[in-house]
């Protein structure tokens, strides 16, 4: 899916605001659907089994914070017998102490980088910068942490 934008540019990076028209300003054009997670497997930084690592704590961390179903349920309902109404808290929690054990399993270093990149979708200079890192130890930690959870969910 490819959701483009005009972005602006400064010295340190993506300013998050949308480009505008006026001297000295510089843009680029930027994939919003893109996670950095998936920008950083594209080109090779990350092996596969690290962002399938990501991927499966990204998704936890969605899971955890959806609430109730507000539409209908088209799935069939088999025959002969009604459905059992399904309690949507019940994937809430589950999906919550996935993630929380998760998180423990990277403890307080590596859970804070794969937070801001895998779940909160924030790019990894803006991680450093934000966790007060020098400039390109982000991805080395993101690296370590993506690995770490390799272990946790148990991949090849």
């Amino acid at each position: 899916m490819r959701d483009l934008a005009e972005m602006e540019i400064d010295a340190l990076g993506l300013t998050g605001r949308p480009a505008t028209t006026g001297a000295r300003r510089r843009s680029v054009t930027v994939n919003r659907a893109e996670s950095p997670l998936s920008w950083l497997a594209a080109r090779g930084l990350v092996s596969p089994r690290q962002l399938e690592a990501g991927e499966r704590l990204r998704a936890d961390y969605e899971a955890a914070a959806l609430g109730p179903r507000v539409t209908m349920r088209w799935d069939a309902t088999p025959a002969g017998r009604p459905a059992a109404p399904a309690d949507p808290a019940l994937g809430h929690v589950a999906a919550k102490r996935r993630f929380d054990a998760a998180i423990a399993a990277l403890g307080p270093g590596l859970a804070d980088i794969a937070w801001r990149v895998v779940c909160a979708g924030e790019g990894v200079p803006g991680a450093e910068r934000a966790l007060g890192w020098p400039a390109r130890a982000g991805r080395l930690v993101l690296t370590l942490a993506l690995d770490r959870l390799g272990e946790h969910y148990g991949l090849g």
